[in-house]
């Protein structure tokens, strides 16, 4: 069972390395309690005048300027090299949510590491915030509040099939896959927006105006995949 160093009845904001604007900063603190960091994300956090209450990585990347602003107590370090250290602070909070910043970059390769971390731990809700949008691993079951002519894309990391409503080019009874059919720049047409899908396997990519209506949509969804054996 994994060593859960953050716990939260609150979402948890959760900076990466990659760099965070200020707007999306802001967006995600005014939907958080508590702050944690992956490795260097404390240094983006540091940058924008906040002292994450958990540091959590290998600290390969932490700044050694970062390490000295931040208490030794709150530097929590795992050294394992089999994951990456956006897995290693997931898989190390328990929160109703987890919002993140910082893990859009201009490394492709990292952001598709990090669309694997959250299928790899489906049983944890969280929610990643760009500067365009946002993304996160459809639960079961979600209901949105929605703006007719919004853009929702909808991506295949595995097998996976649907239903919706309120989506212009519904996915009922389509079979998706990464190298198939997917479900991307689909648009809004009502306000309500109902979407299932029959595995963990599906990337709900939405504006970035729409982070606060994500976040209440995630936490309020009744059913949520089970934790991975281990």
């Amino acid at each position: 069972m994994p060593n859960v160093i953050v716990t939260s009845d609150r979402p948890v904001a959760l900076f990466g390395g990659a760099g965070a604007e200020k707007e999306v900063v802001n967006a995600v603190l005014a939907l958080c309690g508590p702050v944690a960091a992956a490795d260097g994300g404390a240094d983006v956090a540091l940058a924008h005048g906040i002292v994450p209450q958990a540091v959590i990585g290998d600290m390969d990347s932490l700044s050694a300027a970062g390490r000295a602003a931040i208490p030794p107590g709150s530097i929590h370090g795992i050294t394992e090299q089999e994951t990456t250290d956006f897995d290693k602070a997931l898989r190390s909070i328990a929160a109703p949510l987890i919002i993140g910043a910082g893990f859009h970059g201009a490394r492709m390769d990292h952001q598709l590491a990090a669309f694997t971390v959250l299928a790899r731990h489906a049983d944890r809700r969280c929610l990643l915030a760009g500067p365009e949008d946002c993304v996160c691993l459809m639960p079961p079951r979600i209901e949105l509040q929605a703006t007719p002519g919004e853009f929702l894309s909808l991506f295949p990391l595995g097998p996976v099939m649907g239903r919706s409503e309120g989506l212009e080019w519904p996915i009922d009874g389509i079979a998706m896959t990464p190298a198939g059919r997917g479900g991307t720049s689909n648009r809004v047409t009502a306000d309500r927006v109902v979407i299932e899908v029959d595995a963990p396997l599906m990337l709900l990519i939405r504006p970035r105006a729409a982070l606060a209506g994500s976040a209440r949509a995630l936490m309020a969804a009744p059913a949520r995949w089970p934790a991975p054996a281990r």
